[in-house]
């Protein structure tokens, strides 16, 4: 069953549910498997990052990952400017402005000065909600409290980022007001990634059912009854319950594997910016 993703007026889907973030460096098997295992549990948006890899062979693996996400509806962002011959791009708090001229534009973002930056993002990611083992040191988190006023305060969808490891986690993003999360540990390190993705999924289904956001990224303010969830609701029960057929694995991907082998640059998606802490890089190359 192809999964409806939330739109805002004037634009068309934007990333919703679980989002997984890319990093053949901590997963558990080649990085197309893994990507296939999270598509079967229920994830329909991938970012890519993979920002050490020649451009040549990132955009090789951004084909391969979107034929995957293909066979279930499924959508996939690149980390950066450069789209990889695709439409979709997430960037970092640091630039560009404005945004490349592409289908879909998404941007990191860590405090409400970062917010007030925007001009034709169609979506935000905020970060860190809780301590991450990805970007340790970076914060301090915001806490579904802190996420729930940046959300009151932005003009667009708001994925929650950052430490996101259990469904419990994830469940109190979205009642934060939170259209998804986007994780990267908690599937890239998985023993089951499908397993892991279908929990996390689940979470936010039961979660979004429960609740009755009155704007879309919003904090929620009604109660909804099980009969009647909301369209966001929906996105999420679909995702949970759908009988979509395991993606196929490349054959290639169980040779060449995209195993870890060059340290990958860090980057916003899972960072905190501000002062006294980290900031992302400007140079050419960098998201």
């Amino acid at each position: 069953m192809a999964v409806a993703d939330p739109v805002r007026p004037g634009t068309g889907r934007i990333p919703s549910g679980v989002v997984l973030l890319t990093d053949r460096r901590v997963a558990r098997r080649p990085l197309v498997e893994v990507v296939a295992g999270a598509v079967a549990g229920g994830v329909r948006w991938v970012v890519l990052r993979e920002k050490d890899l020649p451009r040549v062979e990132r955009a090789a693996l951004a084909a391969r990952l979107r034929a995957v996400l293909a066979e279930a509806g499924g959508s996939l962002v690149v980390a950066g400017p450069d789209p990889l011959d695709g439409d979709a791009v997430h960037l970092p708090a640091a630039g560009p402005y404005p945004p490349p001229a592409v289908g879909l534009v998404g941007r990191s973002c860590h405090d409400e000065a970062e917010l007030a930056r925007l001009t034709t993002e169609d979506y935000v990611t905020l970060s860190p909600v809780f301590p991450t083992r990805t970007k340790p040191g970076y914060g301090p988190p915001l806490l579904p409290d802190g996420l729930r006023e940046l959300i009151g305060r932005g003009p667009v969808p708001v994925l929650a980022l950052g430490g996101i490891e259990t469904p419990e986690q994830a469940g109190a993003c979205v009642e934060a007001g939170a259209v998804g999360v986007a994780v990267l540990g908690a599937i890239m390190r998985a023993d089951d990634p499908a397993a892991s993705a279908a929990a996390l999924t689940r979470a936010l289904a039961d979660t979004t059912t429960a609740t009755s956001p009155t704007t879309l990224g919003r904090a929620s303010t009604a109660a909804a009854t099980a009969a009647s969830p909301t369209p966001l609701g929906r996105t999420f029960e679909e995702a949970a319950t759908s009988e979509t057929p395991t993606p196929r694995v490349p054959a290639d991907a169980r040779t060449t594997g995209l195993r870890p082998t060059v340290p990958t640059q860090g980057s916003s998606l899972t960072a905190r910016s501000g002062h006294g802490r980290p900031q992302p890089p400007t140079g050419r190359g960098q998201q």
